[in-house]
């Protein structure tokens, strides 16, 4: 008897481990508790890949990779005549030396774009037609590449104005070629990789009236029989948003016309989507407190149920970053906050939400 009281605090301690979901001696990840669903990706950086503990975390979490950055037009190709290949090639590689997906991201969007494409030598903006051209250049090139490594691009980014009473976001795209230049670039793309998967990309798709626009232009790309193929939810989200039935609406309205979607993009921000500057809120704190920690876990865990029962649609996760140790949200909208929106800590363990994503 005096044995078994001394055996109970260990029993305690195994107990409390399973019924987290084996967090700590589990060699599991994300991409095994989903294999009957969809992939689970996420965003990375050369830095990534090569870091020993983040490349680690990567291979046994996810089996779906995004460059973050390395593909945009801005980092890839920042001259006429020159394409920066080098980081875009080692991410591709490290997903083929592990047999990981590779979402490719992305190729037409208004900013992180070279200021070449618009203008001619003179300063001048260009026409119409030297616009395209470039455009098909770029996408021939860039799609060429990886032809066959790349399962699925987001072809155009965010064209949707952000204003809720104009349709179209007025970029130098729109401006000098119209809407031409979204249907072009599904054209150019599926012509550079007949076999790629090719998805209009954007945010606040669940909220009512952006998304009702972002309906309309892929209707109107349905109908012209433009080859799109899913739309990319971004999901970047908060604990405060979307409610599961904007969520459920938002799915099914995509659906309904014959896309696939995936989410793309997802975080959960323990504060409010806006871009206020921290001194419109001198109580805020850059803490990660209990009951936010709760609140995510919450938000997560409703969010990949609906994922979960609506998986005949949706073909794939990606989580933008890795680590709260560093987001672009670090950046962007308080420059220097904290926002701690995915499923590993800053010293790379396993938060709660991670054990509500899982547990099911």
């Amino acid at each position: 008897m005096k044995r078994l009281w001394l055996l109970l605090p260990i029993l305690l301690i195994l107990l409390r481990l399973t019924s987290a979901g084996q967090e700590i001696s589990s060699t599991k990840g994300l991409k095994d508790y989903y294999g009957k669903y969809f992939p689970i990706g996420v965003a990375v950086s050369p830095y990534s890949i090569k870091d020993k503990q983040e490349a680690a975390l990567i291979l046994r979490e996810f089996n779906s990779i995004t460059p973050e950055n390395a593909m945009k037009m801005g980092p890839i190709h920042p001259a006429e005549d020159r394409y920066n290949w080098r980081d875009a090639d080692s991410i591709v590689a490290f997903a083929q030396a592990n047999q990981i997906k590779v979402r490719g991201h992305n190729l037409c969007w208004h900013e992180q774009t070279p200021s070449w494409l618009f203008y001619d030598k003179q300063g001048n903006l260009v026409n119409k037609t030297v616009l395209l051209q470039r455009l098909k250049d770029h996408i021939f090139n860039v799609v060429g590449r990886y032809k066959g490594k790349i399962y699925a691009w987001d072809v155009v980014n965010e064209a949707i104005a952000d204003d809720s009473t104009q349709f179209l976001r007025n970029s130098l795209w729109y401006k000098i070629c119209g809407e031409d230049f979204i249907f072009k670039a599904f054209e150019y793309a599926h012509e550079a990789d007949p076999n790629a998967i090719l998805f209009y990309n954007d945010y606040n798709t669940e909220r009512p009236e952006k998304r009702e626009r972002v309906y309309r232009l892929l209707k109107k790309l349905k109908d012209a029989k433009v080859p799109v193929n899913g739309v990319g939810l971004q999901a970047h989200w908060s604990v405060y948003e979307p409610t599961q039935k904007d969520l459920i609406t938002t799915i099914k309205r995509f659906a309904s016309l014959g896309l696939k979607v995936q989410i793309t993009e997802l975080d959960m921000s323990v504060y409010p989507w806006e871009k206020n500057p921290r001194a419109l809120r001198p109580n805020e704190q850059d803490t990660f407190t209990p009951d936010l920690e709760q609140k995510q876990a919450d938000e997560y865990a409703m969010v990949f149920k609906v994922f979960r029962n609506y998986k005949d649609v949706i073909s794939g996760v990606t989580f933008w970053n890795i680590t709260d140790k560093h987001t672009w949200l670090d950046e962007y909208p308080v420059k220097g906050r904290k926002n701690y929106p995915l499923l590993f800590d800053q010293n790379m363990q396993r938060k709660k939400a991670y054990l509500r994503v899982v547990n099911f």
